[in-house]
């Protein structure tokens, strides 16, 4: 038995009639199997008649008798059941034969009925205890004596006792039922149920459960067949596979157990399959993602690993590129040529053509702006204005392409005269939220908004022009937040920044906002979409909506961006100081394209 060590085995005897008993067995019959737990669990329930419960007595003395009993050999202990269950001797208390024997004489039936269940359970939690004198890592034996059917459940529980690596054996005697003695037993059936239909039958169980307990080492002495792991028990064996691998019906041979064939994974794009388990790998032009089962694109633009001069168009693994508005690719596919503008069409520019990328626009000397034609120049000064600013802090613009939109808003200040009474400027983000930056009252001077446009920080996340256009109404041109009252004539202007597709609706506060006398500006770069920026654009729409396809071409936004924000009167601080300045462009206007301009070049030349 050296080699059960860790199995746990349940006996379980069914007996309906007892007549006779089995002759004692000499010394030299002793089982020497190495140690056991053994514990009898004898039904003495009131069908039990007492002729049938003295032969039990010695049908259970003649087992005994074969066994090599002793504290570090063979245990014994002994407990009946009925509708309660009573332990008689336990397998600390006696280490002798003898004392065994006499123990199991005395024993009083209690005569009730037949609660199979209740009586396995307290072996598993009592009987086989360590304080019952139950042995770790020697094999647990019981053997249960009943008359006839359960009266309560025994499926549940004895398959938790085998769970727990016990191996039950159901023997019947006559009336005992069949379904009962499986539903006990531990597989195979053929070894573990037994039925007898005649107590003179009971000596063969006996003798075989005698050869079982002390039985050869079939793993070790038999051609077991098992494919990988063989392991004993009394008189059987049972084959095992080893991890990842799982036992044939033929329960010797063992297989592979495939989790991606059996779509027990979860891999998003490859299962690559191993014994029991698995590992994820991804198409090419994919890497997996950190969490080793999900796969993201490669995208070699956004890393940086491409040679395009100007657009570079990701697919994963692989990239194109792309030349911006006004320039061709060239043959080697990778760079661009700019396509002058002012040299191939009748520009029409009063002073200068300056040539922008798949564009142009025509400046003005200094001291003169350019008027409504965009051609023409001529000399007006600027109304006062509050202007607010609604910049997309949205992930897709990316932190480079952030900073390009300050210098904007910057150079943008730089054509207004700011102060108190003048010209308000304040600035709003917003991403999946919105944030104030900075309102109307805040700053009075350009250098302050400068300084404070530099300091703002990147939002990201995702783009909600609804909820910004709401908050602008709501907040940013509130006297609370430095708006001068409506009654003073102040033009109020909104200009919104965007670079892609609102992820919320925009319509009721586009249209609240215009109708609240606000002219709107809708500005839109990259993946804008129009009709969203033409909703939000005061009419007419033509000179209050833009669009450029790249960041770093928003000059030529800049250079058609005519704010024509002079009402019929100004009740501002600083009166208008020229009489056209109503009529035609204001300051604003002009000093905004020209600085543009001017970043836009330098921005040029950097590259």
């Amino acid at each position: 038995m050296g080699n059960l060590r860790g199995l746990s085995v349940f006996i379980v005897l069914t007996l309906a009639v007892f007549t006779s008993a089995r002759p004692k067995s000499g010394p030299n019959q002793k089982c020497k199997s190495g140690p056991v737990d053994l514990v009898f669990l004898i039904d003495s329930s009131r069908s039990v008649r007492p002729h049938e419960f003295e032969t039990m007595r010695k049908f259970l003395i003649d087992i005994l008798d074969t066994l090599d009993i002793g504290l570090d050999t063979t245990r014994v202990g002994v407990v009946q059941y009925s509708s309660q269950v009573r332990s008689e001797f336990s397998l600390k208390t006696h280490s002798k034969l003898e004392n065994m024997v006499k123990a199991i004489n005395e024993i009083v039936p209690l005569a009730q009925g037949t609660m199979t269940g209740l009586a396995i359970r307290y072996l598993m939690n009592e009987a086989f205890s360590p304080g019952q004198g139950d042995r770790p890592k020697v094999p647990n034996v019981a053997v249960i004596v009943t008359d006839g059917r359960p009266q309560d459940r025994v499926a549940e529980v004895a398959a938790e006792a085998r769970e727990r690596g016990i191996e039950i054996y159901a023997v019947g005697v006559a009336r005992a039922d069949m379904t009962s003695l499986r539903a006990m037993a531990s597989p195979p059936f053929e070894d573990h149920v037994f039925l007898v239909e005649r107590f003179d039958l009971i000596y063969q169980f006996g003798l075989q459960f005698q050869d079982k307990l002390c039985g050869i080492d079939l793993c070790l002495e038999s051609d077991h067949g098992c494919e990988h792991l063989c392991e004993s028990s009394p008189g059987s064996f049972t084959c095992h596979c080893l991890p990842g691998y799982r036992l044939n019906a033929d329960g010797k041979t063992c297989s592979a157990i495939d989790l991606c064939a059996e779509r027990k994974h979860d891999c998003q794009q490859i299962c690559i399959s191993s014994p029991g388990s698995f590992t994820c790998d991804c198409n090419q032009g994919y890497h997996l993602n950190d969490d080793k089962k999900t796969c993201s694109p490669i995208d070699l633009c956004a890393e940086g690993k491409h040679d395009c001069e100007q657009i570079c168009i990701s697919a994963p693994g692989v990239f194109t590129c792309d030349c911006n508005k006004g320039f061709k690719l060239n043959r080697d596919k990778r760079t661009c040529t700019n396509m002058d503008m002012c040299n191939t069409v009748k520009h029409g520019c009063d002073y200068q053509c300056v040539n922008s990328p798949g564009s142009y626009h025509c400046i003005c000397p200094e001291g003169q702006l350019l008027q409504d034609d965009g051609k023409t120049c001529g000399t007006c000064k600027s109304a006062n204005i509050d202007l607010v600013l609604l910049i997309d802090g949205s992930k897709s613009v990316r932190p480079q392409n952030f900073e390009l939109v300050k210098k904007f808003v910057n150079q943008v200040v730089d054509s207004l005269d700011v102060s108190a009474h003048g010209t308000r400027v304040g600035l709003v983000q917003y991403s999946s939220r919105v944030r104030t930056e900075f309102p109307l009252n805040m700053y009075h001077t350009a250098e302050d908004i400068k300084a404070a446009v530099m300091k703002v920080d990147y939002m990201e996340k995702g783009t909600m022009t609804g909820l910004a256009l709401k908050h602008m109404l709501e907040y940013s041109f509130s006297e609370a937040e430095g708006a001068r009252p409506a009654s003073r004539n102040i033009p109020r202007i909104g200009l919104v920044f965007t670079d892609g597709r609102s992820q919320d609706d925009i319509s009721e506060y586009a249209k609240k906002a215009k109708e609240a006398g606000i002219t709107m500006y809708a500005v839109g770069v990259g993946k804008a979409v129009e009709d969203e920026l033409r909703e939000i654009a005061s009419d007419p729409v033509e000179k209050h909506f833009y669009y450029t396809t790249d960041f770093s071409a928003i000059n030529t936004i800049a250079d058609n961006l005519k704010l024509n924000v002079c009402p019929a009167e100004s009740q501002g601080e600083v009166e208008v100081k020229d009489p056209c300045a109503c009529e035609n462009l204001v300051e604003f206007q002009q000093a905004t394209m020209n600085s543009l301009d001017q970043f836009t070049q330098k921005h040029i030349l950097s590259k």
